[in-house]
């Protein structure tokens, strides 16, 4: 997936949402999102900023904690009014994949509005493992079956998927340790607790750069400035590979279309603004900006891309 700024027949839907533009919105707006301090939390507050600056009314962010069910539940039970909207990021889609019953049905119960950001995985390793580079990590690891490990935070998480992805892909064996979250997980890498690690970018660039970690490639489709001088996990020897993670604006299922064309072109035109673009990618996070059908269309793929990740590797709920 080649991630790009999308704003193509943006002006052709302004005429569809004009009608509302005297009547929404009428009440303060609600943008929940994950626990304070994450990339999520991060982008829900520019959203908000942002639908503040530009609907005349308040949006308000309300972080809920835990299980990404917290999230997927109060979004389903808000009214499909335009007044509340979801900011999280890829695990709200593969969670139903890793439960035998989920609570929500990401298909049916989530209405994408947009995918704003995302943000590229790096895979890392501590300096003490004789790999300085993908292939050389692939190889070591195929002479020492069952013998190396990778760190990962929650289940289903871009810090777990990507390594069962470069392990379906490379036909290497390596053991997930789990940690509470990925700052813990990353702790332990920095550590020496652990061999290996996909983190995003913004993480773990300033361990690389004082030398307490060895990045070996960037798992994005493009190279990227977040990781400069990285090459890509396709070129370093794994064509076809990519894992990155993505935030994405979710609205209530039988959410008005109009309203969803209306909050979909004001949050894209603000997180294209100069200034905020640059406050995103200084916190490591690059932009998507997509309508709701090409988001439906990233998000559907992701779904079937890893949930054969997820079904060959019999990942099941913790």
């Amino acid at each position: 997936m080649n991630v790009t700024v999308s704003v193509v027949c943006m002006f052709s839907l302004l005429g569809s949402a004009a009608s509302w533009g005297q009547t929404f919105p009428t009440k303060p707006m609600r943008v929940i999102s994950s626990e304070p301090g994450g990339g999520a939390d991060l982008v829900a507050r520019v959203v908000a900023q942002g639908l503040s600056a530009t609907l005349g009314q308040q949006a308000v962010v309300d972080n809920r904690g835990g299980s990404v069910v917290i999230q997927a539940e109060n979004l389903t039970k808000a009214p499909p009014d335009g007044h509340t909207v979801l900011v999280t990021g890829n695990t709200i889609w593969l969670f139903p994949l890793l439960q035998a019953k989920s609570p929500y049905d990401a298909a049916t119960d989530l209405l994408p509005v947009t995918m704003t950001t995302f943000s590229p995985a790096v895979l890392a390793v501590h300096p003490s493992l004789p790999a300085k580079s993908l292939r050389e990590l692939i190889d070591l690891a195929k002479s020492r079956p069952g013998e190396l490990n990778y760190a990962s935070g929650a289940l289903g998480s871009t810090t777990h998927l990507s390594s069962e992805l470069l392990k379906s892909m490379s036909r290497i064996d390596i053991a997930r340790i789990p940690y509470k979250g990925a700052g813990p997980a990353l702790n332990a890498l920095v550590a020496g607790q652990v061999h290996s690690m996909f983190i995003t970018a913004s993480s773990v660039m300033p361990h690389v750069k004082s030398g307490r970690l060895r990045a070996l490639a960037v798992a994005s489709a493009e190279a990227t400035a977040l990781a400069p001088g990285l090459p890509t996990m396709a070129a370093a020897g794994l064509p076809g590979y990519e894992s990155v993670t993505m935030h994405a604006v979710f609205a209530p299922a039988k959410t008005p279309r109009a309203l969803v064309t209306r909050l979909n072109q004001e949050i894209v035109q603000y997180i294209n603004r100069s200034d905020v673009k640059e406050k995103l990618f200084s916190s490591g996070l690059d932009l998507i900006g997509a309508t709701p059908e090409r988001a439906a269309q990233i998000i559907q793929s992701e779904v079937t891309r890893m949930g054969k990740v997820i079904k060959d590797a019999g990942i099941v709920g913790e």
